[in-house]
């Protein structure tokens, strides 16, 4: 849900946003 919200937050910092979140995910999970 945080990556959708933030790609449409920021779409043009998606890359950076979607890594970031993707670590967060990676270590929450």
């Amino acid at each position: 849900m945080a990556k959708a919200k933030f790609e449409r937050t920021k779409p043009h910092c998606n890359i950076g946003t979607i890594g970031h979140v993707d670590h967060g995910k990676t270590s929450l999970t």
